[in-house]
């Protein structure tokens, strides 16, 4: 793949495509049939997209635990071609207990054995990716995070990230893992911009900030344009998509920003892919940046 910094950027020492796959629709409430999710992920990789991010927490019963992770794995084994260049990012922390509820644990011990579940189901011998997917009140951060450097140091995940993190907690984080701090994935999107402070100390340190929820989630995305009438604008003006030009701003913000829309449909995943292609001016993005 081109080293073009609109259409690549990097993951601690990988290389990944500018724009991932974000897994969970594709395996929770409403999620399609089996054949239309691998359609989904050929798609993607069709496209060129080469990061791909899921969470064991990604199912919908209680018995059908990392639902998402034993997806995407047949995805990519019953794909034609090479998919070595492929990362899978996954998360562990939290648990769906089939109530439709969240629910957390980051203690070391099912940090420990959740991961060893993910390196099962994906059925790699180390984990691309490995990210603590959200702070559990009942456990010291810090005990969380000294779980996920043992299963660096133990060569069970070969990258570590954290995901809906604040400053102090990505500074922590990256201190506990001896610097190696690779990405943050954190809620961020014209809706959501609280996580403007994480995404600028991810830019200063030189970590990928992984926006999740980029068009404003599941049920919002569709509605994006009208919600957000500066977007509806300079997208109708470009002759993009609302969704694609979100995604082209995110990516002109920082070069570490690599966006992961969740996607269930072929069309949808290759729509947000070609934002690599959208080119904004910096006066275009502070339009953009100011707008509510």
């Amino acid at each position: 793949m081109a080293a073009d910094t609109n259409k690549t950027r990097r993951i601690g020492d990988v290389e990944v495509s500018a724009i991932g796959l974000g897994g969970m629709p594709m395996s929770i409430e409403g999620r399609p049939d089996e054949a239309r999710s691998i359609a989904t992920i050929h798609a993607a990789l069709d496209a060129g997209i080469t990061l791909i991010d899921t969470a064991d927490a990604y199912h919908l019963t209680a018995t059908d635990d990392g639902h998402n992770e034993s997806l995407i794995a047949k995805a990519l084994a019953s794909y034609g071609g090479d998919t070595s260049d492929v990362l899978v990012a996954t998360k562990g922390g939290h648990l769906r207990p089939g109530d439709g509820s969240w629910t957390l644990d980051g203690s070391p011990k099912h940090i420990a054995e959740a991961a060893e579940a993910s390196l099962k189901r994906l059925g790699v011998e180390a984990i691309g990716l490995y990210q603590f997917h959200r702070p559990d009140p009942k456990t010291p951060y810090e005990d969380s995070i000294g779980a996920i450097r043992d299963l660096l140091d133990a060569g069970k995940i070969r990258m570590a990230g954290i995901s809906n993190a604040n400053p102090d907690q990505i500074k922590q984080a990256n201190e506990i893992l001896g610097g190696r701090l690779v990405s943050v994935q954190n809620q961020f999107s014209p809706k959501f911009r609280s996580s403007e402070p994480e995404l600028e100390l991810c830019d200063e340190l030189g970590i990928a900030f992984l926006p999740w929820s980029p068009l404003g989630g599941i049920s919002n995305a569709s509605e994006l344009g009208a919600k957000y009438p500066a977007f509806q604008n300079l997208a109708a003006e470009l002759g993009v998509s609302p969704q694609k030009l979100t995604l082209a701003w995110m990516l002109a913000k920082s070069p570490v920003v690599i966006p992961i829309p969740g996607s269930s449909r072929p069309e949808t995943i290759r729509d947000s892919y070609s934002a690599v292609d959208v080119q904004l001016t910096p006066e275009q993005v502070a339009v953009l940046d100011a707008s509510e």
